[in-house]
């Protein structure tokens, strides 16, 4: 048991000065807060007041990933200034998703309720935020926060997967979006659709093995689509509890028959 115990105690004293994974979500949740103040109770008096808040976000960025040793052939304080150079154009991309799920949803009364209260745009602006430090090569916060949305919204996506604008998640809970995923723009989910692997085997890791969702695709609940080489094209409707392993051609639909094997699709007139 001593050799244990002192294992135990090398690794923590290698991981003491390492901020918890929870201070590194709370960073991420207060620049949500800064970038849509109706999330909190800010209370600026003058834009110096912003700017310098901004300013405290960009110096907390560089010191969680200086501590999490994010990155050992990387500088840093560039990644940490080039991610907040980056921010306006996040926070727009952030605005097309709360606007697509407000155009989308008949329940959602205004943007503020959107961006107040669906665990949808929640996990999507923490996503935006983790891809880009993932794009800029940062390997460990970028999951640490998506799993954080993950852990509060039921929604899963991967900080590599690539998704362009205007992405409506409604409901939400039980999604999956792999590593490898490629969405395009005005792409609507709803709960429990996967985008995964038809394979998880290890030596696949750095291939194609996530689905090409299109522009203007419509998956509905419980649908599973997967495999690197299955492509829904743009103005697809994918109904649900679909299990789909082949491409589907645009403006098709593909729907389950409860009481066949198979899944049957029709051009969408």
């Amino acid at each position: 048991m001593k050799e244990f115990y002192e294992h135990i105690f090398d690794k923590q004293q290698a991981v003491q000065d390492m901020p918890s994974n929870k201070r590194i979500a709370q960073w991420a949740i207060s620049l949500l807060h800064l970038l849509f103040p109706e999330r909190s109770s800010s209370d600026f008096k003058e834009v110096a007041d912003v700017k310098a808040a901004f300013q405290v976000a960009e110096s907390d960025l560089y010191e969680l990933l200086l501590k999490t040793k994010a990155c050992s052939s990387c500088n840093v304080k560039k990644v940490s200034e080039d991610f907040f150079l980056h921010l306006p154009h996040i926070y727009e991309t952030m605005l097309t998703d709360a606007q697509s799920i407000m155009e989308g949803d008949p329940a959602a009364k205004s943007l503020n309720e959107v961006i107040r209260t669906y665990p949808g745009f929640f996990a999507i602006a923490i996503y935006r935020m983790a891809h880009e430090l993932h794009q800029q090569g940062i390997p460990l916060i970028p999951r640490i926060l998506t799993e954080h949305a993950h852990s509060k919204t039921g929604i899963d996506i991967h900080p590599a997967a690539r998704i362009d604008e205007y992405l409506h998640i409604d409901h939400g809970t039980g999604i999956v979006i792999g590593e490898t995923c490629i969405i395009g723009k005005h792409v609507k989910l709803y709960q429990g659709v996967t985008l995964g692997a038809l394979s998880v085997e290890k030596n696949l890791a750095n291939t194609q093995r996530h689905p090409i969702i299109e522009d203007y695709v419509i998956i509905y609940a419980g649908a599973t689509i997967l495999g690197g080489e299955t492509v829904v094209g743009h103005h697809s409707i994918i109904g649900g509890n679909v299990w789909l392993t082949t491409s589907v051609d645009p403006y098709t639909t593909v729907y389950h028959q409860p009481n066949s094997k198979f899944i049957e699709t029709k051009p969408i007139v």
